[in-house]
């Protein structure tokens, strides 16, 4: 697909001659074409006719999609059921709006009369410009920002309920069950270290301290209450129409819209943003849908945890095992390969060594086969047996809680996608856009996680992994610049000297640009975060030299780094 002066569309007939059936799906298939464009140019590629309507369309600036016949397998076909369509057997035969406007010489009569005009800018047939399906990050910042612009838009979002009966509200998976309530759970995590810490900071308590998890769970909660509340407010003052109901494409520009009550409404647009995210992965073994949860299920859940497994190595496992191990749970980790995969493993291996020496066990080279209840409670008793990737050894285990981090699915087979003719990688469900978000169906765009070949991140992360993909492929044009560091918090209270690490990637022919950005220690955000905006402004090493560190700090950290990878030298630290 391109610009004007058109689009070439490519169809490949199933053979319309051979029997009524493949007539009949070539016909759809055309319809479909009519339906799904603004401009459909039915063409052959050496009629001068073609040419001058095709030259007409591009001096209006308008975006056309052409079927040239004389370069599909089965154009005579093509042109033989569109004579039925239409009464015309010639070309160039042309639609707007989904009105025949026939060929060469009408299309030029209208275009003198000022129809041609009036049908381009018939968009008023359909109940609103753009429909929205899913109110997540990208879904919501993508309606607001077309409210903005006079455009009238609707929001559809529904939650469907997880195996174990959790949904939510309006703001997607961050908002609801990803970034907000993790960060809170870790900072209780964190605020449990602070009590330990504070002992050797001189403050002295003898009542016995605990963490009560109702308490931390009814907080999260109620914050993220408010804020589904402020994005029905935003939309609201923005004239977004929010609809909490499930979108389904019904036909061309046609959705069904259906309720938590069954109840079924059809909205039309004339543009659709698919924003649907993705939803957690389940391992397809016995028990796993009846007695295990995800990510979807651990911030709402009612009771605390108790002993749990956490199935899986991704950011997400490794995040929640974290924090349930730092409010003084039992927690182990079953993982089937390597730690987060794709990462930089060097970090990542930093990472896993950190959390076993802070009490994390690790089931390295195992899956689980089976998950069997034991007890029914709050929480309950779950058995699992796993078995080694390595050979025919198993093992069996005893847990309150299991938890599933193994990926996530993109939510794209349920929406009727086929029956416009979407295309999405039938292996991941993702799908494949170009280089503004367009699907191979003109009309229809996708942001956020569904998107094929894209980082399923924020967009700093997403930025951070084109730098993060620039070391990785382009390995040999750069230098690494590392060291150790202990942040002054932690020195008094005797935590974990030389387990903090930073490090910078250099391009060598750039001047020794900094391309990538590595932190592990506290408040690594806030500090890659001012650092990110450095590096779009084209931070070097020398500019780190030249920079005089805020001390004590972490960050100053990256204004004295000497010490590169390849040189082998020590950089454990031994003073401030």
């Amino acid at each position: 697909m391109s610009s004007p002066p058109g689009r070439r569309a490519r169809l490949s007939s199933p053979g319309a001659g051979r029997s009524s059936a493949a007539r009949e799906a070539l016909r759809r298939r055309l319809l479909g074409l009519i339906e799904g464009n603004r401009v459909m140019i039915f063409s052959k590629s050496y009629c001068p006719h073609s040419t001058r309507v095709k030259e007409l369309f591009s001096s209006l600036g308008v975006a056309c999609n052409i079927l040239e016949l004389d370069q599909v397998d089965d154009g005579a076909n093509v042109q033989e059921v569109l004579s039925e369509i239409t009464n015309q057997r010639t070309v160039p035969n042309i639609f707007v709006n989904k009105v025949h406007m026939g060929g060469c010489d009408r299309t030029f009569q209208a275009h003198q009369s000022g129809l041609l005009q009036k049908l381009l800018q018939e968009d008023s047939a359909y109940d609103y410009d753009l429909i929205v399906i899913g109110g997540g990050s990208g879904g919501l910042a993508c309606a607001q920002e077309a409210a903005i612009l006079g455009k009238k838009v609707m929001v559809l979002d529904f939650v469907v309920p997880s195996p174990q009966g959790t949904s939510w509200g309006l703001g997607g998976t961050c908002v609801n069950v990803g970034c907000i309530p993790k960060k809170l759970m870790h900072q209780a995590a964190l605020l449990g270290q602070a009590l330990r810490d504070a002992r050797k900071f001189g403050w002295e308590y003898s009542q016995q301290v605990k963490h009560t998890w109702e308490t931390m769970t009814e907080a999260i909660q109620n914050h993220i209450g408010s804020l589904n509340w402020g994005y029905r407010l935003s939309l609201r003052e923005k004239a977004v129409a929010y609809v909490n109901s499930y979108g389904e494409f019904v036909e061309h520009h046609k959705i069904k819209a259906t309720n938590r009550k069954g109840q079924e409404t059809c909205y039309t647009a004339a543009k659709f943003v698919l924003a649907t995210g993705q939803r957690p992965r389940y391992l397809g073994i016995q028990g796993d849908k009846e007695y295990c949860i995800t990510s979807d299920d651990l911030f709402s859940l009612p009771y605390c945890p108790g002993k749990t497994l956490v199935v899986g190595a991704s950011y997400v496992a490794l995040e929640c095992a974290g924090f349930l191990a730092g409010i003084g749970l039992d927690v182990t980790i079953m993982v089937r390969s390597i730690l987060l995969r794709g990462f930089d493993q060097e970090m990542a291996e930093k990472v896993g060594s950190y959390m076993e020496q802070h009490g994390v066990k690790f089931l390295r080279k195992f899956v689980p086969v089976l998950v069997q209840q034991l007890e029914k409670g709050s929480p309950g008793k779950l058995k699992v047996v796993a078995k080694s990737t390595e050979g025919p050894e198993t093992i069996e285990e005893i847990y309150n809680t299991v938890l599933l981090a193994i990926g996530r699915d993109s939510c794209t087979r349920k929406i009727g996608l086929e029956k416009i003719g979407v295309k999405i990688n039938e292996k991941s469900g993702k799908i494949p856009v170009n280089d503004v978000e367009q699907t191979n169906v003109p009309y229809v765009y996708a942001v956020g996680d569904i998107l094929e070949g894209k980082l399923e991140l924020t967009p700093v992360a997403i930025q951070a992994g084109k730098l993060l993909a620039r070391r990785l492929f382009a390995g040999r044009l750069e230098k690494v610049y590392h060291t150790l560091f202990w942040p002054l918090e932690w020195t008094v209270a005797g935590r974990d000297n030389n387990t903090c690490y930073a490090k910078i990637i250099c391009n060598k022919l750039d001047n020794y640009r900094v391309i990538g950005f590595h932190v592990l220690g506290p408040n690594a955000g806030e500090v890659t975060q001012g650092f990110a905006a450095a590096m779009k402004c084209g931070l070097t090493k020398q500019l780190l030299d030249d920079t005089i560190g805020i001390h004590p700090t972490c960050g100053e950290v990256f204004t004295t780094l000497e010490i590169t990878k390849s040189s082998g030298l020590d950089i454990t630290q031994k003073g401030c």
